[in-house]
């Protein structure tokens, strides 16, 4: 979160007429209309920006928001939602509804989960959720089959989201500075080649890994035991290998 702005809520919250919107009303040179109402220190989404619903894009960031309204699927046009740096803690179900949306970013909020709907923003290439308190994504984001980015920087992810390896196009995933049990950095590799099998160490592995592979191990040997009672044991548990499934644990 961003210190210092967010522990200042004394400020009263401006009002915004429909008069004071229209005139944040900026036309881009290829024709699109974007709605700015970006610094305008408002606690609340103006209910008077429904009768702006037919812009191209919405910019509603560096607010003190605390609730995204209902009404935000009036605007059905709009590619890019920029709700970043306010106070949001959860989103509507009717966020799924903008079916045109490219780009969305909710960075810098307090956001603990996101609705199923989310998911079905089927044309979305762009969704950045950093600086959050999210430990996990809805299954629904396998549905994003367009999605290119995703930022997931500084949350509280400990794992990979499975969800993810179902994303064929997704070229760029930010996992920085989450408690991740795996210090290794995310790629495009590590999601898609999920059933490469790998001949480790034992000492190789990270604790969580070990203790499920001995599991799975005691069972193989448990099961060779009764089929053959006169079978030895491996008598140095240091030397024994273990096959792995790639990713295994922090993509399922």
């Amino acid at each position: 979160m961003a210190k210092g702005k967010k522990n200042k809520q004394t400020t009263k919250s401006k009002t915004i007429t429909l008069k004071m919107a229209q005139s944040c009303v900026e036309l881009a040179l290829d024709g699109k209309r974007c709605l700015d109402l970006s610094f305008k220190e408002i606690s609340a989404v103006p209910k008077c920006i429904q009768k702006l619903c037919e812009i191209n894009e919405l910019d509603l960031s560096r607010n003190l928001i605390r609730k995204v309204p209902d009404f935000i699927d009036h605007f059905i046009t709009i590619t890019v939602l920029d709700l970043h740096s306010n106070y949001l803690e959860q989103l509507p179900e009717t966020i799924g509804r903008l079916q045109n949306l490219l780009i969305l970013n909710l960075c810098n909020n307090r956001l603990t989960s996101l609705p199923y709907e989310v998911g079905l923003l089927k044309h979305l290439q762009t969704l950045k959720l950093g600086l959050n308190q999210l430990e996990a994504l809805p299954a629904s984001i396998a549905g994003l089959k367009e999605l290119r980015h995703i930022g997931l920087s500084d949350n509280r992810f400990t794992r990979i989201p499975g969800c993810l390896k179902r994303l064929n196009k997704l070229e760029s995933i930010n996992l920085d500075r989450n408690p991740l049990i795996t210090k290794e950095a995310p790629s495009r590799e590590s999601l898609t080649v999920t059933e490469t099998l790998y001949l480790v160490k034992e000492s190789a592995l990270c604790e969580g890994c070990l203790d499920r592979c001995q599991t799975e191990r005691r069972k193989l040997e448990d099961e060779e035991m009764r089929k053959e009672p006169g079978l030895l044991q491996i008598s140095n548990p240091a030397e024994r290998h273990f096959k792995i499934t790639l990713m295994q644990g922090h993509l399922k």
